[in-house]
């Protein structure tokens, strides 16, 4: 029946650290749909299962409302299904995803997504601009890729991987947003930053005034500031505990 998904419960049957990776990937997903950032049954957001070069990513052909934690599909870094599940992945999604994992170590999870805020700022010259107090935590980690086409040649890996060198936020050009970060929820945490920015950017553009720019000492002060407000704790795990707890709120399943 088209409207079934195939039931799958993973709960118990993978590590401590496989099962709250999934938790939190699972959760990401779900997020990304309440704000509706999705894209259909495309992008991705893949997480690294701590202490394992093995890698946890959506099922392609599902919406990311559907995403669970049991249903996330593992691979390795060419893309290889390592588990029993009976979904397949979007080779061509994971083509970005796989060069950022193979290079940046540091970075457990890589969210790319298709937003019209951010597929409109990456298409403008000159890219994001110091408008606002979001653009701050973006601009300080900022890197641009070029448009190729759909990420299926291979040979684009190393431009991508040099372009993004130890930046945590890209805009690919006509394309849209990526973040990364050491967790998902520091992942999560600067791709809202980077979305709130662009949609401030493009509203801003339409009101056909003259907008103040943030001086750049600021800019480069800004996560020191940051470090002030949080207590020594970055964005993503002040509050990833509050979105899992709204996530749940939404479906309780996903942590299934």
């Amino acid at each position: 029946m088209v409207f079934a998904l195939t039931n799958i419960s993973l709960k118990g049957k993978v590590s401590a650290p496989e099962w709250q990776t999934r938790i939190d990937l699972a959760a990401c997903y779900r997020l990304v749909a309440d704000f509706r950032w999705g894209d259909l049954i495309y992008t991705h957001i893949s997480a690294r299962i701590p202490g394992t070069d093995e890698y946890l990513i959506n099922p392609f052909g599902l919406t990311f409302e559907e995403v669970t934690a049991s249903n996330l599909v593992k691979v390795d870094l060419d893309g290889n299904i390592l588990d029993s599940s009976p979904y397949s992945i979007n080779p061509a999604g994971f083509t970005i995803h796989s060069a950022i994992h193979a290079v940046r170590h540091d970075a457990q999870c890589v969210i790319h997504l298709h937003t019209k805020a951010t597929i409109s700022v990456a298409s403008l010259q000159g890219g994001l601009k110091p408008w606002s107090q979001y653009a701050m935590f973006s601009l300080s980690s900022m890197s641009y890729h070029a448009y190729e086409g759909l990420a299926v040649n291979v040979d684009e890996k190393k431009r991508l991987q040099d372009d993004l060198a130890d930046n945590n936020h890209m805009l690919l050009h006509n394309h849209g947003g990526l973040t990364l970060g050491p967790t998902v929820g520091d992942a999560f945490m600067r791709f809202y930053d980077l979305q709130r920015a662009c949609e401030i950017q493009m509203a801003l553009l339409q009101a056909n005034q003259s907008v103040i720019e943030i001086p750049q000492p600021i800019v480069d002060g800004i996560y020191a500031q940051a470090n002030v407000v949080h207590g020594g704790e970055t964005g993503g795990q002040k509050a990833w505990p509050a979105m899992l707890r709204k996530v749940y709120k939404l479906d309780p399943k996903f942590c299934e």
